[in-house]
């Protein structure tokens, strides 16, 4: 379910450590991950041990997205927040660098809203998108996501604040 021609998502693995390291230490995605800080190989490495814990226990689940010819790793898609008692959690999608514009978000996208609804039986997903993204604001708009408000500089830059476009999906719909 979680694979196309394209891409798969699929659990982190203990051998994900240096990807990971990769993409954590990028500082073009600390401004969308609210981090101002490198992370170390040992922090990362006690997030692995724990990333097996059960989604409904935790809250949260991080998912590898992974060139399905290759077996290469991209990127990540995050679905955190989880909220039980109204079914919704927010969703991120962050890939490497040299790899974006390629359709691998719109992919991952494609895979994760079926299972969103019919496996974690989620009503909606949300994302926070900082204004100027245009890209990504284009592609969650294309996968359904509709613009429900704009929060009034809401994340800090370096050339100072920025408004973040809030969205969500309904996924009984």
């Amino acid at each position: 379910m979680l694979t196309s021609d394209f891409i798969c998502l699929r659990p982190l693995e203990d051998d994900d450590l240096e990807f990971l390291y990769a993409l954590e230490n990028d500082p073009s995605v600390w401004g969308v991950s609210d981090t101002l800080a490198p992370v170390s190989r040992h922090v990362l490495r006690q997030y692995l041990d724990s990333a097996a814990a059960d989604f409904f226990e935790v809250r949260q689940l991080r998912l590898v997205i992974e060139e399905t010819r290759t077996r290469q790793a991209l990127g990540t898609l995050d679905i955190f927040g989880f909220e039980p008692l109204h079914q919704r959690a927010g969703i991120g999608i962050t890939v490497l660098a040299s790899h974006r514009r390629r359709g691998v978000a719109r992919a991952a996208l494609g895979l994760v809203v079926p299972y969103a609804r019919q496996v974690l039986r989620l009503h909606q997903l949300h994302c926070t998108i900082g204004a100027d993204n245009r890209a990504s604001l284009r592609l969650f708009r294309a996968a359904g996501f509709w613009r429900v408000g704009v929060r009034r500089e809401w994340l800090r830059t370096e050339s100072g604040w920025q408004d973040a476009v809030e969205m969500q999906l309904l996924l009984a719909r």
